[in-house]
């Protein structure tokens, strides 16, 4: 299993996030009370064994270096190989504006991408909320003698995607873009392990045409030249997080124990940066139902469906339901929030009252007073 390298794409910072995204990308947020998403896929990646792994990045990626650092969480820190951070190599073109799709993405590190030894390279979205297998997932890739290898979700995500229409041979026959709710075929989760030399081969053609996108430009080149694919089907608990509604109900699966077991299972740890921090204290008063609560906060006041960060300070008569509170979020005394996404270090004045709805939950940014 040597001969597998990583690629995580973190450039992404859907518009759909809203204020969650003004200062990050979606691959850093803050994720079950003391995690990053991007954790998941270092994780995968680290528990089949990968540990040579680029990180794809493009702007707003400092919260994404002061959490990675040199990848020691990971077991990445390495003389040579190792976690690499990729920013776009000092191109002028790939600064402005948004990349518009993941071949752009890939052709902004050809560089990188060319060096590589390995001659299998394993893909994955940063922002997506799964603890895959790759392990088995690289297993069936060798064992199919498939040029492409996709990593598909058993039940049907919300929101838009793409499915993948397998064949009696096993193999992929059709591609159905953009599509919503239940259809034929299985949906992607975007992941894929793929040759080196096919990938190089369809960044180039796509870039001499101007051609971005992986899905739309790249693979209906692939398929119409006889390329064969192969699917894994991914059996856990898998969201692909685009918009303030995705992130919101990820964090609250979470506090299903079915769920929570299939993202954090023991067999495949899923390894975070360390905070060196003291348990979180409550008060004679305090109530906590059906909550995660991280260390070194402090509860007097009654939580309920809640997902908190380390560092909160709930005071005493507050009630807060169905929130997720960030590190560092204080809220005063008989102050009552529901449905809310506070990002870090927000405090709420005693008495204050904020409802957002589980269709709709309030965002409120980073550092704000209220």
């Amino acid at each position: 299993m040597r001969d597998f390298h990583g690629l995580i794409f973190a450039y992404n910072a859907n518009p759909e996030l809203r204020e969650l995204v003004s200062v990050r990308t979606a691959a850093s947020l803050p994720f079950c009370g003391r995690y990053r998403l991007i954790d998941l896929a270092l994780s995968s990646m680290r528990n089949a064994g990968i540990l040579d792994v680029g990180v794809i990045m493009q702007r707003d990626y400092q919260s994404l270096l002061d959490h990675i650092g040199s990848g020691k969480a990971w077991d990445m820190s390495r003389r040579s190989g190792g976690l690499r951070m990729l920013p776009p190599f000092g191109l002028p073109e790939y600064h402005t504006g948004n990349y518009y799709g993941t071949i752009e993405a890939l052709n902004s590190v050809a560089a990188y991408v060319r060096d590589i030894p390995q001659n299998h390279i394993v893909l994955l979205l940063g922002n997506m909320c799964a603890n895959v297998d790759l392990t088995a997932v690289m297993r069936q890739h060798i064992r199919s003698g498939a040029d492409i290898t996709a990593v598909c979700a058993d039940h049907t995500p919300a929101g838009e995607h793409h499915r993948f229409v397998v064949g009696e041979d096993g193999f992929v026959k059709n591609m159905l873009l953009y599509r919503k709710g239940d259809g034929e075929g299985l949906p992607t989760l975007e992941g894929y392990i793929i040759h080196k030399d096919i990938l190089l081969d369809l960044m180039d053609r796509c870039k001499a045409q101007r051609l971005n996108n992986f899905h739309r430009d790249a693979l209906p080149m692939f398929f119409a030249e006889g390329g064969k694919m192969d699917v894994y089907v991914h059996h856990g608990y898998a969201q692909i997080i685009c918009t303030v509604e995705d992130y919101y109900r990820a964090n609250m699966d979470m506090l299903c124990s079915d769920k929570r077991r299939q993202i954090f299972p023991a067999d495949r740890p899923v390894r975070t940066k360390v905070h060196e921090e003291v348990s979180s204290y409550y008060g004679e008063n305090a109530v906590s139902h059906r909550s995660l609560v991280a260390d070194d906060c402090i509860i007097r006041g009654e939580l309920e469906n809640c997902i908190v960060f380390p560092g909160a300070r709930i005071e005493a008569g507050a009630k807060i339901k169905n929130s997720i509170l960030m590190r560092g979020c204080q809220v005063g005394e008989n102050a009552q929030l529901e449905n809310i996404i506070a990002d870090k270090h927000c405090s709420f004045s005693a008495g204050s009252r904020l409802t957002g709805s589980e269709k709709l939950p309030m965002v409120v940014p980073k550092n704000s007073q209220i």
